[in-house]
Parts: structure tokens; C-alpha cells; sequence
């Protein structure tokens, strides 16, 4: 064999080894599992949010550019509660794809009596571990579900709601960033699903100066006189009442009564400047949330990582006179709901009808992990990937925390009820609305102008649609092991 000769083949066989390690590195790029990045904020309405209020002031660049890359659920809720504590079961659901009823006891609030067996080993963290995932917590302490939370091989947890980088929202982004840059060091190679949590915007909102600057507000104290007035604050909401037409259920509610910063006060004021401080805190938020998607650009991980953001229920803040989160209205049974990731369509908005427990079942699905069988909420993989618009046709909600049995809620379509039985049977309220003429819930009580139709459980045209309500809701209930019935079901 010639030299010529030898050159040439050791030229064909070079482009082949080449070739092959292209094909090997290709083939494990296609292989490789996705990371999580799973954000949970503590009370936050999506009306909060320009995605779903296109007339908020609050400015969330980085939630909007998810929304733009990635894909918004119209129509995610949490299930409900059985405490004030309105987080507490929703943080549940969240870890165990368990439906409300079927949660573990949890002391006085709640007991189930066949409450699940060793169930935390059947949470996000302790399934995704098995899996061969690293997975990594931060988030607020107390009013969640501790044996679950426990299952992380890291955990960075405190309660941050102060207004400063070490006491705010910071301090959760710093852990984040901290442990991506531990991976990084050690060259750390398997996947990660870090739970991202906030202890903001729920109260105190205690903003940082130049945001609450900017969105007018102080971190108001006295309770013997009003914050000051501001014109950079925002609005009332569309649904703001000074008082609720009929007493919620709840005796001596914290959320109504005890916030620091707004008491027992509805006046346009106080609610005004409670909005900004969400706002701030929501911006902060937003601020952190930033700074580990660049830091995760940064590391070549961004494009592999599925990023979902959403919140454990929503909130009031003056909207129907309430301040709290013990309700059933819109703004504070509905939760935002965006995910981006690998293959999910750009900027497409979707109903969803989900459920916060359909979170564990989803990601199993993209990671390609099998589903627990202790779990009962809905993979979202069949929304996400277009086949279907929507994983459940009807939504039933729930609130027993304060009097029995509490509130109760069903929605299909556009058409909502919700139903009203406390205190001893002296309040027993019902409402009809239908949501694409009535999306705010304005109650006929307090005269709204027009001819925007209101409550209308009371107007005879809709008496089928009301009794046809009342069916559903009962049904709901019977399939969903609710112990409780209301004054006019079948007991």
C-alpha cells in the first residue's frame, strides 16, 4: 500500500469517527431528560397579571415572556380547603395529586378516615428521586405538607416577606442560584427538578422601597389612620365592593380582620394601597424569577427545562369586599397557570379546566416517569401537546374552613354556581352566574348599571339552568367523597 493510499483511507475512516461521535452526541442530546423548574407563589389572583388582565399596571417582563414562549391555562383552580389556611391543603394536592377529601388527616381541620398509607412516599420529590432526578426546595415554612416536603435531598426553606434582599423574595432566588451554581461546579450531570417557592405576595406585603415607590404604596401600620392617597396606585378592580352583601361564614377570620395594614378597612384607600403592595411584591417576584433564567441560559440548561408558574389559590384584595383567600369567586379560586418547555407551542392559550393536583401526574408524564397510583388528578400532557382542549368538562369547588358546611361550588361551560351554608343555617345563600356575560361575578345587590346580567338564581328565566346547577354540584360532591350536604340536597 502507497503512501497516497494510506492517506486517503485514513481520511475516510477520521470523517467516519467523526461522523459517529456527531451521530453519539446528537443521540444523547435527544436522550437527555428534562429538568424542572416548578415556581409556586403564595396568594396571588392571576387578575394580577397583564397575561390575564390586560389592564394591570404590574410589570412581570419575565411571567410575560413565559407567557409569549410558552403556554397559559385559562381555567386552572385550586380544588379548595378544609381550613382557613387555605394554602394548607392546596400545597397537598400540589405534592400528591390527591383530590381534597383524600388528603392525609391533618390534626383538628381535617380528618380522613382512610387517610392514605406512608403517602409522602408518593410525592413529587420522593417520585422523582426514584427516578434518578436531583431535586432541590425553597420555599416559605408552615401551612404545607412537611412530610413531603421532606422527600427533597435539598431543602432551603423560610418564611421571607420582608422588604429587603436577605428578608424578601431574594433570599428564595439566592438558594436557587447558590445550588445551580453548585451543579456547576461539580459538573453535576443528571437532571434536576428544583420546587422554586415564594413566600410572597401573601401578607405582610412588605415591599421594597423603590417598588412600593413606584407602585405608590407604603407598608402601612396605623391602624388608628388611612395610608396616604396615591395616584401611581392601581385601580380598584372592576368587582371592588366596600363590604360583601351577606356575611362569608367565617367568625373572627385572620384574612378579614388581622392583615396588617387593612384590618376590617374596605375604603378606596386602604384597598388601593394594599394593591400596590402585592404589586411590589409580585414585581420582586418577577425580579428573581429572572435572574435564574438567565442563570440557567447561562449554563446551557434553559432550553431542557420545563419552567411552570402558578400560584396555590388566588386572592381578593377588595374585590366582592373581601380581602382573603376563603372564597369561591374568580379571583381567588382560579390560579395562574403558564408552562414552557421542550416542544410546547409558543404563546397558545388553552381552557385547561385544571386542577393544581394535576400538577404531580403532569410532570411524571413529561419526564416520562410513571404515574403513582395513589394519584388522582389528570396528566395536562394531552392539553399541552394539542389533542384536547380541556382534561375535565365540570370544576367543583370547595370551602369548609370556617362554619359547616361551608361554600361549595360547580362550573361547566360558562355557567357557575355557588352556594352558601353557615352559620348554623342563619346565611344560606345562593348564586348564579354565567361567566362570558358576567366575568367579574357583579352581584345585583349593589345595583351595577347597565344591563350586564348578575346573580341570577333568583330571576325565574333561569330557574331549569339553576335546578340543572343544583344536580351537578350534588353530583360533584357524591363523587368527590364530600362529607357534607347543604340545606336543600338529599342527605
Amino acid at each position: 500500500m502507497n503512501v497516497r493510499t494510506k492517506v486517503f483511507l485514513s481520511t475516510i475512516v477520521a470523517a467516519i469517527l467523526i461522523v459517529s461521535c456527531k451521530s453519539e452526541v446528537k443521540t444523547s442530546e435527544e436522550n437527555k431528560r428534562p429538568n424542572f423548574l416548578f415556581v409556586l407563589v403564595d396568594d396571588q389572583s392571576p387578575f394580577d397579571l397583564k397575561t390575564y388582565d390586560p389592564e394591570s399596571i404590574l410589570e412581570t417582563p419575565n411571567i410575560n415572556q413565559l407567557a409569549r414562549e410558552g403556554l397559559v391555562f385559562d381555567n386552572a383552580y385550586h380544588m379548595g380547603s378544609w381550613s382557613g389556611a387555605v394554602c394548607t391543603p392546596s400545597r397537598h394536592m400540589i405534592m400528591s395529586g390527591r383530590t381534597l377529601w383524600h388528603l392525609p388527616s391533618r390534626g383538628e381541620q381535617f380528618q380522613n378516615p382512610n387517610e392514605p398509607d406512608s403517602l409522602e412516599n408518593q410525592t413529587m420529590a420522593a417520585v422523582f428521586n426514584r427516578a434518578g432526578y436531583k431535586t432541590m426546595r425553597t420555599c416559605k415554612k408552615g401551612n404545607s405538607y412537611p412530610a413531603a416536603n421532606a422527600q427533597f435531598t435539598v431543602v432551603k426553606d423560610a418564611s421571607k416577606r420582608g422588604g429587603t434582599e436577605e428578608t424578601g423574595s431574594a433570599w428564595h432566588g439566592k438558594q436557587v442560584l447558590e445550588y445551580l451554581g453548585e451543579r456547576e461546579t461539580t459538573k453535576e450531570d443528571d437532571p434536576f427538578l428544583i420546587y422554586f417557592g415564594f413566600s410572597h405576595p401573601h401578607d405582610p406585603r412588605n415591599g421594597t422601597p423603590e417598588l412600593l415607590a413606584k407602585y405608590g404604596a407604603v407598608n402601612h401600620t396605623d391602624t388608628l389612620n388611612l395610608p396616604p392617597a396615591n395616584a401611581k396606585q392601581p385601580a380598584l378592580q372592576d368587582n371592588y365592593l366596600p363590604a360583601h352583601p351577606f356575611f362569608h361564614g367565617h367568625p373572627e377570620l385572620r384574612d378579614e380582620e388581622r392583615v396588617s395594614g387593612v384590618w376590617k378597612n374596605r375604603d378606596e384607600q386602604t384597598v388601593r394601597n394594599e394593591l400596590g403592595r402585592e404589586y411590589a411584591c409580585s414585581e420582586n417576584i418577577d425580579i428573581q424569577l429572572g435572574k435564574v433564567l438567565k442563570k440557567l441560559e447561562a449554563m446551557g440548561e434553559l432550553d431542557n427545562t420545563y419552567i411552570i408558574y402558578t400560584s396555590d389559590h388566588g386572592m381578593s384584595i377588595g374585590r366582592h369586599g373581601l380581602m382573603g383567600k376563603q372564597n369561591l369567586y374568580e379571583h381567588t379560586w382560579r390560579v395562574p397557570f403558564i408552562i414552557k418547555g421542550p416542544g410546547i407551542a409558543k404563546g397558545k392559550r388553552v381552557k385547561g379546566n385544571s386542577y393544581l393536583l394535576d400538577v404531580l401526574p403532569t410532570l411524571c408524564d413529561l419526564a416520562g416517569i410513571g404515574i403513582p397510583e395513589t394519584v388522582e388528578g389528570s396528566s395536562l400532557k394531552p392539553v399541552i401537546d394539542g389533542e384536547t382542549e380541556t382534561v375535565r368538562e365540570v370544576m367543583y369547588g370547595v370551602y369548609s374552613g370556617g362554619t359547616k358546611p361551608g361554600m361549595r361550588s360547580v362550573k361547566e361551560g360558562d355557567w357557575k354556581l355557588i352556594k352558601y351554608d353557615v352559620m348554623d343555617g342563619t346565611v344560606r345563600e345562593t348564586q348564579l352566574f354565567n361567566l362570558a356575560g358576567n366575568p367579574n361575578e357583579y352581584l345585583a345587590e349593589h345595583g351595577r348599571p347597565g344591563k350586564m346580567e348578575t346573580n341570577l338564581a333568583d330571576n325565574p328565566k333561569y330557574a331549569d339552568k339553576l335546578a340543572e346547577m343544583e344536580t351537578l354540584l350534588l353530583k360533584q360532591m357524591e363523587l368527590h367523597d364530600d362529607p357534607y350536604r347543604l340545606w336543600n340536597q338529599s342527605k
